[in-house]
């Protein structure tokens, strides 16, 4: 059994050992870390405003490539924009798994986007869990829950995960139990030390690895269970001609506790109205699609205003309470994976919170008086999606 230390990354010189790790990954025999990619592949993408919100995730690197699976990983190193939240992305190879492990610091919310996986799960009370989590499909694990990963399918699993936690605290088994000694795992198993002596005795983690034997997934892997959650075949709170959404949050999902994700689709001529969130935070991930945002960060001056374009792979991070909207930029539709750092985020949108207030007021406020200000609806909720009635801005 190999072990693979990411932080322990390669110098910039070795670039065709990381290039033939991705190799061996892709089908080829072999396995290797990845270098830590330079900082501007993955930079905030320009914009000249100094508060930046979007990051190309499409042009970082794996940190972590092994012969079993790869691992994508943005915390606020990354991007130090984020703050109580991080993401990652995961793929793992045909029969292999990611090792059980916990997380100290964080619930970890994940989206499945191509594959299967069997998500075993060993929590508080001696609980045990296993399920199956197909594509368009959701799992939670709380902070502290043992779990592992594990690809039962056909082809690559790919996984985009959301921490409750800017940086994220990783435990696997491995290292923990390659720290302890042959007497003291001896001890716990009632074993000689001798037994024991030719399991891992490194405190470094093998994160993915190849199954030792023929996939077994349990009879009632496919039964309700609470950790599992079909967000694609929910019914959505919106669906309209211009886009919908479908929502996985604690009205919907009971077992979610620090986060919840809104499934976003816009069609070519859809946007999501300018809003914010009076209490949580937004990380965004795209799946497909190009878009644009604006965002206002709260001081004057142009560099308080940040638009920029984000397209598959890539992600943002708005924090709470700042004012931003997002429209398709093409024909072909647009799909967000928005994740929020609360069980029941709220909004607050343009459409209903504009005409809240009197004319008098809002004229002057907008730069015109009450006889010249736009004839805008008068709506008692916010449309949430609505359509681009204008060609889009170049």
């Amino acid at each position: 059994m190999q072990h693979t230390d990411p932080a322990n990354s390669t110098a910039d010189s070795d670039r065709r050992t990381f290039l033939a790790g991705v190799a061996a990954f892709a089908g080829a025999a072999g396995a290797t870390v990845a270098p830590r990619a330079a900082a501007a592949a993955g930079a905030p993408a320009a914009s000249g405003a100094p508060h930046r919100h979007s990051f190309r995730l499409s042009a970082l690197a794996p940190q972590l490539v092994t012969r079993a699976g790869s691992r994508t990983q943005v915390t606020d190193r990354e991007f130090p924009a984020l703050r109580g939240m991080s993401l990652y992305k995961l793929a793992i190879g045909i029969g292999c798994f990611r090792e059980p492990h916990w997380h100290a610091n964080a619930d970890e919310l994940g989206y499945c986007t191509a594959g299967e996986l069997l998500v075993t799960m060993f929590s508080s009370g001696n609980r045990r869990d296993a399920f199956r989590v197909r594509a368009g499909e959701m799992y939670l694990v709380p902070s502290g829950s043992f779990h592992a990963l594990e690809n039962v399918g056909s082809s690559r699993a790919e996984v985009v995960v959301a921490f409750s936690h800017e940086r994220p605290e990783d435990f696997g088994i491995s290292g923990a139990v390659g720290c302890m000694s042959a007497a003291v795992m001896g001890n716990a198993w009632g074993l000689d030390a001798s037994a024991v002596a030719g399991i891992t005795h490194a405190p470094v983690d093998v994160v993915f690895d190849k199954s030792d034997g023929p996939t077994e997934v349990p009879a009632s892997a496919d039964a309700a269970n609470e950790w599992r959650f079909a967000v694609e075949a929910a019914k959505p709170l919106i669906a309209n001609a211009f886009g919908s959404a479908r929502l996985a949050r604690k009205d919907t999902w009971p077992a979610l506790r620090t986060q919840s994700m809104y499934s976003l689709r816009l069609g070519g001529e859809g946007m999501r109205e300018p809003h914010w969130h009076p209490e949580t935070a937004e990380m965004g991930y795209v799946l497909a699609g190009r878009s644009r945002m604006t965002v206002k960060s709260p001081f004057d001056g142009p560099g308080s205003v940040d638009t920029y374009e984000i397209g598959p792979g890539d992600m943002y991070f708005i924090p709470k309470g700042y004012p931003h909207h997002i429209e398709n930029l093409g024909s072909d539709e647009l799909h967000f994976l928005i994740f929020f750092d609360r069980a029941m985020p709220e909004d607050i949108g343009f459409t209903a919170g504009i005409p809240a207030f009197p004319r008098r007021i809002v004229a002057p406020t907008l730069g015109t008086t009450a006889a010249a200000l736009p004839r805008y609806p008068e709506l008692a909720a916010d449309a949430m999606i609505v359509r681009k009635r204008n060609p889009t801005e170049v």
